[in-house]
């Protein structure tokens, strides 16, 4: 009979561990399933938004058209799991030469969460990005392109 008590004795522990271990466990890998999904959210949602500035300076990148005012909606959705995105934009120079391309860097955040993701657009040394930010629940969730003697301005909003 004593062999059943030093078995309660070491098995009770390890099942009082288990009833906290398995919930806490379930919780964290939800928690990273959770981020991972916004995650791949947003950079779709700034893939989809690079793609659409470099389509707009594209457009507008040709000889015969002299001046032009584009606005194009995106077609983002407006929240992330309940939780609207925002969006601001860099524009750097490849190379030291005048007529070097120029990368557009993009960075989209989910507000109240910690996700936020980099996405670079390839555009070309005519190109201006005048400072602005895309709030993705704004009525004015557009990209507008201008070209003016030459050069190519790109924001956010109208």
């Amino acid at each position: 009979m004593p062999h059943i008590t030093i078995e309660y004795t070491i098995m009770i522990p390890v099942l009082i561990l288990q009833i906290f271990l398995f919930p806490l466990t379930a919780s964290w890998l939800m928690n990273i399933w959770i981020d991972s999904r916004r995650t791949l959210a947003l950079q779709d949602a700034a893939g989809h938004l690079g793609s659409t500035i470099q389509q707009l300076y594209f457009s507008l990148n040709h000889d015969t058209i002299t001046s032009a005012n584009i606005t194009c909606s995106p077609g983002l959705p407006s929240l992330i799991e309940d939780k609207f995105y925002f969006g601001t934009a860099v524009l750097e120079s490849v190379g030291a030469d005048v007529n070097s391309g120029k990368v557009l860097k993009l960075t989209m955040t989910l507000t109240g969460t910690k996700n936020s993701v980099t996405n670079s657009v390839i555009l070309g040394p005519n190109a201006r990005w005048v400072n602005s930010t895309f709030y993705s629940n704004s009525t004015s969730a557009v990209v507008s392109a201008g070209k003016v003697g030459g050069l190519i301005y790109l924001q956010f909003g109208e």
